[in-house]
């Protein structure tokens, strides 16, 4: 019975208010950190861009989406809702008119209070009040509340060999040495207003990287700069962005940036990607952003044009070719995606090959909303031309300096079932294709279905469509999710993939195959609490040792298991308990294992003062087995840290609001090893066996 007071209760108020004035609702803090750990099903490698990920988030929170005008996509985008929970709403608000407050999400079908409460922090209710309306541009840019300048600092306060002084190698070379101070230092302003305005700067020094003004070379001072200023819905000009922007077009085969999620404990909504079009780019990847001009324009009520063109130096290792007779004289065997430009080396393969790219994308979308499909064009031309090593495995990569590709997409929504998908074509012939289905059986029960099939020979430079690889390239699976919600408070979330590789990969002189397979078991309490237990298991096939080198591979096996809990005892504290373990085992022999077991708490001190601190335990058997555990950072920043050997982690975070405009993050953190003498290797290594991090962070608002 209480289960249906609450709704009861909110609607009358809701009614009872409606004819005078809007009921205020008070956004939730977001709680990113448990969010992206309910969204992503486990870590295992340091290399995923989680702070580009992190940040697509905290946007959502600073300039919340606007549900009186946010389209399909863009509901769909924040990957909370379901197809059927994104129609009750279209359709409410057609026969309803606009919402009036958050509350009256309780009489949208399909809207429980935890789904109310988990994407409260990200949505808002405002009258369709046009830009114009509150002033001239730069009126509203002065005004605007989410405008903040940002100054972080971060250091390893151990000593490092590379940053030792300057030594020989036995061959008598002088060895390899940071040019730069240890530090790390970033700079961010940015302001922006839904529908309205984005404008961003960034600037960021690596730890390692020099502070240097040398035009010759094109470094200004810091190492990396990135900036945007975006305007949108300018009549017939929905978006016009001049700097650095991301795409994101149909299935994302082609053009994909942004919050992509995968394969991951959200077994639903995250395998199919949101066609966003142009949004502003203010991160600190270096490699994964346009640098140029965009715009996308309304030709008719149904029909959207996008044109795009981008011109930037990327990181690539060039050579000179030794045969006379070679293809190219000179040459880039593969992109250099760190970011990193420590060492004189790395300086030398600093911005080598420049990139441009130009394209376009048609899109029709139905009156309803319930049917689109568009056309992508994209066109890449590098000034020296690509040509990886000259191994088996690389036979059927992209070679020289053109690729056009071309692609389709549609997406179309019958009652509770929705089909999507793309296919594209690159220059060298090879095709990709990617289709789905997400389908609601019934109120608690949400499947979905998604096959892959991407050539050895399909080429696309900045695709990032759901793949077990880390590019859309030799690959077929079938990908199938479940979701059963038996009884209230109760959620199963559970997928199978299989897959196949048909050409050779990096470590694998065979075709190889696979499976991946994840069940989740999660129960919620409260609002506030949240507990699950979640089995995953991945099996893929890599080299193993064989007589006469004869190519052979074996199965390698990772079998992990997670237990977490969630709660808020009170309004000022929140406690969080992990316990994480992994099996793992290549070609049937011994098996090797790994734990963490970590506690998290956090506390409100008052209106002024938060603070959050970890302490956890790690012992595994080899490298094969570190464990990959969310830690909380300061505001914009994402930590995840390997931990490999046996010892323990821990570390502390003070939030200080120092006046209604300046807020203060503190963050220390250190692992100490047990039987080790040193930590890292290389230019990394640090003499003792421990490791510590200060971090600090500054906010400004104007």
């Amino acid at each position: 019975m209480k289960r249906y007071l609450l709704p009861l209760v909110a609607l009358t108020v809701l009614l009872a208010a409606r004819p005078a004035r809007a009921q205020e609702y008070v956004r939730p803090p977001a709680d990113l950190d448990r969010l992206v750990q309910e969204l992503f099903a486990e870590i295992q490698s340091d290399q995923v861009p989680y702070e580009d990920l992190y940040e697509t988030l905290l946007l959502y929170y600073q300039t919340p989406l606007n549900l009186n005008t946010a389209s399909r996509e863009e509901l769909r985008a924040l990957l909370l809702l379901s197809e059927t929970q994104i129609s009750a709403l279209l359709e409410h608000r057609q026969a309803q008119g606009n919402l009036i407050s958050l509350y009256e999400l309780q009489s949208v079908d399909g809207f429980d209070l935890r789904t109310i409460y988990r994407v409260s922090p990200f949505v808002a209710v405002q009258s369709s009040v046009g830009n114009a309306a509150r002033g001239p541009l730069w009126k509203r840019i002065a005004q605007e509340e989410n405008n903040a300048l940002f100054v972080r600092y971060e250091r390893i306060l151990q000593d490092r060999q590379g940053y030792a002084a300057p030594d020989t190698t036995s061959t008598g070379r002088p060895a390899s040495r940071y040019l730069g101070s240890p530090d790390k230092l970033l700079v961010r302003y940015r302001v922006s207003h839904q529908r309205d305005f984005s404008l961003g700067i960034t600037a960021e020094k690596d730890a390692g990287e020099p502070l240097i003004w040398s035009p010759s070379t094109r470094r200004y001072g810091a190492d990396f700069y990135s900036g945007h200023f975006v305007l949108q819905e300018r009549g017939r000009l929905k978006t016009l962005a001049l700097g650095d922007y991301q795409l994101q077009f149909g299935q994302g085969l082609l053009l994909s940036s942004g919050l992509q999620v995968g394969k991951g404990a959200e077994t639903i909504t995250t395998i199919r990607r949101s066609s966003l079009g142009v949004r502003p780019y203010s991160s600190v990847l270096e490699s994964t952003f346009f640098r140029g001009a965009a715009a996308t324009v309304t030709l008719t009520s149904t029909l959207r044009a996008t044109a795009f063109v981008s011109r930037k130096r990327v990181d690539a290792n060039v050579q000179t070719a030794a045969d006379s007779l070679a293809e190219f004289d000179e040459f880039s065997s593969g992109f250099l995606i760190t970011g990193f430009h420590r060492t004189a080396s790395e300086l030398a393969n600093r911005q080598t090959l420049r990139e441009t790219i130009g394209g376009g994308n048609l899109t029709y979308t139905s009156r309803s909303g319930n049917f689109s499909a568009g056309l992508t064009a994209v066109d890449t031309h590098f000034d020296k031309p690509l040509q990886r090593q000259p191994e088996l495995y690389n036979a059927f990569e992209f070679r020289g300096r053109h690729n056009l590709a071309i692609g389709a997409h549609y997406s179309y929504v019958i009652r509770n079932v929705m089909l999507f998908g793309e296919t594209a074509r690159s220059s060298s012939g090879g095709i990709g294709t990617v289709n789905g289905m997400l389908a609601s059986l019934a109120s608690n029960v949400d499947i979905s279905l998604l096959y892959r099939n991407y050539a050895r020979d399909f080429h696309t430079f900045y695709g990032n469509a759901l793949s077990e690889n880390t590019r859309n390239i030799n690959e077929k699976g079938l990908y199938v999710g479940l979701k059963v919600r038996p009884v209230s408070r109760w959620e199963v979330s559970a997928y199978y993939d299989q897959f196949r590789f048909p050409w050779l990969k990096f470590q694998a002189g065979t075709p190889t195959e696979g499976h991946d397979w994840l069940v989740r078991v999660a129960f919620t309490p409260s609002k506030t609490s949240l507990l699950y237990a979640q089995i995953r298991t991945r099996e893929k096939e890599y080299d193993v040792a064989a007589p006469g080198n004869l190519p052979r591979t074996g199965p390698t096996q990772r079998r992990s298991l997670l237990l977490f809990y969630d709660t808020s005892p009170t309004l000022i504290l929140s406690l969080r308990t992990r316990l994480q373990g992994t099996h793992y085992r290549e070609d049937n022999g011994p098996q090797s294992t790994g734990y963490v077991l970590a506690q998290d708490a956090s506390v409100k001190v008052g209106r002024r003062l938060q603070l959050s601190g970890r302490y956890a335990l790690f012992d595994t058997d080899d490298f094969d087995t570190r464990q990959y555990v969310f830690e909380q950072d300061v505001l914009y920043a994402f930590s995840v840290p390997a931990l490999s050997g046996q010892g323990t982690r821990a570390y502390a975070i003070a939030e200080v609001k120092c006046t209604k405009h300046l807020t203060l993050w503190l963050r220390y953190a250190e692992t100490h090893y047990r039987h080790q003498n040193t930590v890292g290797s290389g230019l990394e290594q640090v003499q003792g066996p421990r490791r510590s991090e200060v971090k600090v962070q500054a906010r400004y608002r104007f």
